[in-house]
């Protein structure tokens, strides 16, 4: 067998392994989503019911609460088939990329993570606060197009935490799903 056939059976066996990861990662994105929704919704229907759409509040309140059922529906499909796609039954194209999951040997890929989730988690904490104001200020920004009231810096402050946010949370999931199978194996 050709090295890439090698590398190719090693990619289907790594996708084949139950569970699958992902639940965590996406229950904590889904939870963060909800929260950012709920801060968020009274600055949106002010913004958007009385000053640029003149819509009512309720239907703004609506179609809020309707994008969280949305993406919720969503997610729990996503994780659905990756799960159903671990135990044999669908075909799951995962296009992410794969570089620490890969190193060995396996207490240096658990360390890594473990890392990754500590600064991860104290960098979020410690810009949540910020990047939801900087969220706060962007929503009439957006909504009147007035890129003068633009600021960067409170908008690079609010990148930082989705990614501090999103390294944690999937470093967790890794750490989580990687214990898992290590007890369902031994």
């Amino acid at each position: 067998m050709s090295r890439s056939g090698v590398r190719a059976s090693r990619h289907v066996e790594e996708d084949r392994q139950f569970p699958a990861y992902g639940p965590i990662e996406a229950v904590l994105g889904y939870l963060l989503f909800y929260v950012i929704v709920g801060r968020v919704t009274p600055a949106v229907v002010t913004v958007f019911s009385e000053t640029v759409l003149d819509l009512s509040p309720s239907v703004i309140r609506l179609g809020l609460a309707a994008a969280l059922w949305f993406v919720l529906a969503v997610t729990v499909i996503d994780q659905a088939r990756r799960q159903l796609a671990a135990l044999g039954f669908l075909t799951y194209e995962d296009l992410q990329l794969r570089v620490w999951s890969r190193v060995s040997p396996w207490s240096l890929r658990t360390a890594g993570y473990l890392l990754a989730f500590v600064a991860g988690t104290a960098v979020a904490a410690a810009t949540f606060e910020a990047a939801v104001e900087a969220l706060l200020s962007l929503i009439p920004v957006v909504a009147t197009i007035d890129a003068g009231a633009f600021d960067v810096l409170a908008f690079s402050l609010m990148v930082v935490f989705f990614l501090a946010y999103s390294i944690a949370a999937h470093a967790l999931d890794r750490l989580v799903i990687d214990g898992i199978r290590v007890l369902t194996a031994g």
